[in-house]
């Protein structure tokens, strides 16, 4: 693959996924719940084709009377793969040691919810000189005043916000890599508008030109 100009490449990142979760998840109001799931599958599944590790975190999954596991779509992205369970609402701490173990300095983060989890655990690794993204419509918030508090309150403290196809053509910024073909599966799986297109895109690479 030529050498990628973007600020975010493949080599240098780490997806951390914060607390996807059914019950945490229900209380959401800034995202419709629907595609909350479909745009977060849809981010895992094109992060582990291209090989970009990620990091799994629950909050409260277990321990109590009730299980709150993470989504069901999750699992079946990275069935091999257990999630970071921990008490607290700032996963920082429980998630570092992964972290420093990819050797990566640029965090993509999501969660729920966007003002409390995301939010503290995103501050904390600001604190600790790394560069983080906030994948906006990967993560929700109570109500989108909460949602849109957070994301202000992160940008002043050095985050920046971005989507998840948005990221995913960061990763891979030139049409003709390999890299490129290999996000195509989790696009026309998850991502609606930009699935059609690359659903026409490659209906006429695949069909030769007529003779006039």
């Amino acid at each position: 693959m030529p050498e990628n100009p973007n600020p975010i490449t493949i080599e240098n990142s780490v997806v951390i996924l914060i607390d996807h979760q059914p019950w945490v998840a229900f209380s959401v109001q800034s995202i419709d719940s629907t595609l909350l799931v479909n745009n977060v599958t849809g981010l895992a599944t094109v992060a582990r084709d291209l090989g970009v590790p990620t990091v799994l975190t629950t909050v409260g999954a277990s321990g109590g009377p009730l299980k709150d596991p993470q989504f069901a779509q999750l699992r079946e992205v990275f069935p091999d793969q257990e999630p970071i369970d921990r008490v607290s609402t700032n996963a920082w701490e429980d998630i570092k040691p992964a972290v420093e173990a990819t050797g990566r300095r640029v965090l993509l983060m999501a969660g729920i919810w966007t003002e409390v989890c995301l939010a503290q655990t995103a501050l904390s690794a600001i604190k600790d000189g790394y560069t983080v993204y906030f994948i906006s419509d990967c993560s929700g918030g109570v109500t989108q005043e909460a949602h849109e508090d957070a994301k202000r309150r992160l940008e002043q403290a050095g985050a920046t916000g971005i989507n998840w196809i948005g990221l995913v053509t960061e990763w891979t910024p030139d049409y003709t890599t390999p890299e490129r073909e290999a996000v195509y599966p989790g696009i026309l799986a998850h991502d609606g508008g930009v699935a059609l297109s690359v659903e026409y895109l490659q209906a006429n690479v695949a069909v030769p030109a007529r003779s006039a």
